[in-house]
C-alpha cells in the first residue's frame, strides 16, 4: 500500500508539474506573440507613451560615486580619477543593513531600485544612508562618507521610485608617507618642504629605515649629506626613495615619462622592444576599462588611459646597453586580493646589481618609488608572491 501510496504522490507531482511548465510555456508564447503583433504595426515604431507606470521587468542604478581626490579640493574635478574597489554600504532609516556594493572600475557603486522587483535593494520609499568606507589612512576631502537621501514614491516613473537626488561624488585622499633606507656607513639630513619653505628636517643615521607621515602641504622633499644630496617634488601619493645611494639624478637632467598611452590606441598590446628607445621584456599595455572589477588596474593608472602590467605576474624586464637615469616610478598591486603584496624592484648596472628595495603595495593606491638612480642599464620587476605588478608614469633620463 505504501508503495502505491508513494507512487501515486510521484505522478501527481509531475504531473503538477508538467501543467506548470506548460503553462510558463503558453504564457511565454502569448507575450511573444503580442510583442510580434505590436513590431508588426508600424504605428507603434515611435509611438508616444500613453500609460505611465513602472516597469515590471525594468531596474535603475541607484549610485554612490567615488574618486581619488588628487588635489585633494573635496570637488571631483579634472585631475581626479574614479576609484575601483571602494566598499559603500546601505542603511535604511531605521539603521538596519540594507546592502554592500564595492565601487566599478567607473567609480560608481550601484545599488538597484524598482517597487516591482523583489531582490532589488531600494524597493519602498524612505530616507536611506549611503555610508562609504574610507580605508585606514585616508580621509573623505569633502566630510561626506556618510550621505542621507529620500526616496519617495514615483508611480508614473520607470521604477516607482525617485528621490531628491543622488549622493554627491565622495573623494578619498590617501594618506601620504615618506620612506627608505640608508646605507651602512653614511649620515644625511632630510628637509621636507612645501611652498619654498623647510616645513620638517631629520637627521638619518647610518644603516637606518624611515618612513614618517607627510603634511598636507608638503610638496618636495631635499636629502643632503655624504654625496646623497637629491631633490624630488612629492606626488599625491605615499612615496619610497628605496635604499639611499650615491650617484643621484641630476637636478637639472631632462626627464622623460612614459605613461604608455602611446603603445597602443586599443585595449591591450605586449609593449614591444624599440618603446622609448628600450629593450622591454613581459611588460603589456592595457586599458584602464579592458578589465572588470580589477581595482587596481584602475586605480594604479595615474595618467592617460593606458598602463603596463607584469604579464601573468611573471618577472618583468627593461633596458639597454646604453647606461640611462632611473628617476621614478608608480607601483600599484593589480587586485584587492593582494593588497599588501611586495614588489622586488633591482636596479642593474652592466653585471652590477646597484639596487635591490622591496616596496609594500597596494590595490588602492600607488607608491611613487623614486630610486633617483643616475646610471643604469636593466630594471627587473616582480612580485613575491607572483601577482600582477601594475606599472604608471615611469620617470627615466634617456
Amino acid at each position: 500500500m505504501l508503495d502505491i501510496a508513494l507512487t501515486a504522490i510521484l505522478i501527481a507531482s509531475g504531473l503538477v508539474l508538467t501543467a506548470a511548465a506548460l503553462l510558463v510555456l503558453l504564457l511565454r508564447q502569448a507575450r511573444e506573440r503580442k510583442i510580434a503583433r505590436r513590431r508588426a504595426n508600424p504605428a507603434n515604431d515611435y509611438a508616444v507613451r500613453t500609460r505611465w507606470a513602472p516597469s515590471t521587468t525594468s531596474t535603475l542604478n541607484f549610485s554612490s560615486f567615488v574618486y581619488l581626490d588628487v588635489d585633494g579640493d573635496g570637488k571631483y574635478g579634472l585631475a581626479d580619477r574614479p576609484m575601483a574597489g571602494i566598499m559603500v554600504r546601505l542603511f535604511d532609516e531605521r539603521g538596519v543593513f540594507v546592502k554592500a556594493a564595492r565601487s566599478n572600475n567607473g567609480g560608481f557603486a550601484n545599488f538597484t531600485m524598482s517597487t516591482k522587483r523583489r531582490r532589488t535593494a531600494l524597493r519602498v520609499p524612505g530616507l536611506y544612508r549611503f555610508s562609504v568606507s574610507v580605508p585606514p589612512g585616508w580621509r573623505a576631502s569633502g566630510a561626506n562618507a556618510n550621505q542621507s537621501i529620500r526616496l519617495y514614491a514615483a508611480p508614473e516613473s520607470l521604477v516607482g521610485l525617485a528621490g531628491d537626488g543622488l549622493p554627491t561624488p565622495v573623494g578619498l585622499v590617501p594618506g601620504r608617507h615618506l620612506a627608505g633606507r640608508m646605507p651602512a656607513t653614511t649620515r644625511a639630513t632630510l628637509s621636507v618642504m612645501g611652498k619654498g619653505e623647510v616645513l620638517e628636517s631629520r637627521t638619518l643615521a647610518p644603516g637606518t629605515s624611515f618612513r614618517f607621515d607627510l603634511a598636507s602641504g608638503a610638496d618636495a622633499v631635499e636629502i643632503s649629506g655624504d654625496g646623497l644630496d637629491r631633490r624630488l617634488a612629492l606626488s599625491s601619493y605615499p612615496t619610497d626613495l628605496g635604499l639611499l645611494s650615491p650617484g643621484s639624478v641630476a637636478p637639472d637632467a631632462p626627464l622623460r615619462t612614459i605613461g604608455f598611452d602611446d603603445v597602443t590606441k586599443r585595449s591591450l598590446r605586449k609593449v614591444p622592444c624599440g618603446h622609448a628607445g628600450l629593450d622591454w621584456r613581459n611588460l603589456n599595455a592595457m586599458s584602464r576599462d579592458n578589465t572588470k572589477n580589477s581595482e587596481g588596474y584602475v586605480n594604479g593608472n595615474v595618467s592617460g588611459d593606458h598602463f603596463a602590467y607584469t604579464s601573468s605576474g611573471h618577472p618583468a624586464e627593461f633596458g639597454r646597453d646604453r647606461p640611462f637615469g632611473f628617476h621614478s616610478v608608480m607601483l600599484t598591486a593589480a587586485w584587492l586580493a593582494c593588497e599588501g603584496e611586495i614588489a622586488l624592484v633591482e636596479s642593474w648596472l652592466g653585471e652590477e646589481l646597484l639596487r635591490s628595495d622591496e616596496i609594500v603595495l597596494s590595490a588602492l593606491t600607488p607608491c611613487h618609488y623614486a630610486p633617483m638612480l643616475k646610471a643604469v642599464t636593466r630594471v627587473r620587476l616582480s612580485t613575491r608572491h607572483h601577482w600582477q605588478l601594475v606599472v604608471d608614469d615611469l620617470v627615466l633620463v634617456l
